[in-house]
């Protein structure tokens, strides 16, 4: 797990674990939960009832799926669902969307990890990278499938002495449980770009490039400018 991967999580539950420290027994079922250099596990609150599900056993896996598309728990059982660096490698990751929101208690989180550029890293597959308006349109897929889903918010984060810039979500599964949750990451960061918020139509820190792009941009200008100057 790369370092913005855990640091993202760890303010994922900054903002909203106060609100559902509230609720007696937190369950935390974590997809993708194999401990490969660090778990979400570690950033958790005390006191919340955590699950690593995972496709294949390994270490801080409690669950292995039979089915990568089917959850092995009840309908509405879970308060919150984690999944980081792991949609890009389901070839249907919108079939497990569904499927985790199918888990999740009404007023049930959703906190996605996942890149939006890197390598081709197969898992044992590796087939997505996501923008910023692919939280929007998760959600507008839930709908389209009978579920009131609501984006509270998402971002891209900058990146931590690698190569990854991780597209972070936030969904709630029904739209009318949004209030119980005033607080945003977003308000909390210093540096993310392309941050979109419930109620708000315009992105904060807009930016068309890639950070690689931006970096390779401005490291050209700079040698054009030598050239220029020899």
């Amino acid at each position: 797990m790369h370092p913005t991967a855990m640091r993202n999580c760890a303010a994922f539950f900054e903002c909203y674990g106060p609100v559902l420290a509230t609720r007696p027994g937190c369950k935390v079922l974590d997809i993708g939960s194999q401990d490969v250099n660090g778990s979400l596990k570690q950033v958790m609150p005390a006191g919340f009832s955590y699950v690593g599900v995972d496709f294949v056993p390994g270490n801080n896996v409690d669950v292995v799926l039979e089915d990568p598309y089917r959850l092995p728990f009840d309908t509405q059982s879970a308060d919150v669902i984690l999944s980081s660096s792991c949609f890009e490698h389901a070839e249907m990751f919108w079939v497990l969307f569904l499927e985790i929101l199918r888990v999740l208690k009404p007023g049930g989180l959703f906190y996605l990890n996942v890149p939006s550029n890197g390598e081709f890293h197969r898992w044992p597959v590796d087939c997505w990278r996501f923008y910023p308006d692919s939280g929007r349109a998760l959600v507008r897929w839930a709908q389209h499938s009978g579920v009131d889903a609501a984006l509270l918010e998402s971002y891209t984060s900058t990146q931590d002495g690698d190569q990854w810039n991780d597209f972070v979500a936030v969904f709630v599964k029904d739209s009318q449980q949004a209030g119980h949750y005033p607080g945003r990451i977003v308000e909390r960061l210093a540096n993310f770009n392309n941050g979109m918020v419930l109620g708000e139509q315009q992105f904060r820190n807009f930016s068309q490039l890639p950070e690689d792009r931006r970096k390779l941009a401005v490291i050209g200008h700079i040698i054009a400018d030598r050239i220029k100057a020899t």
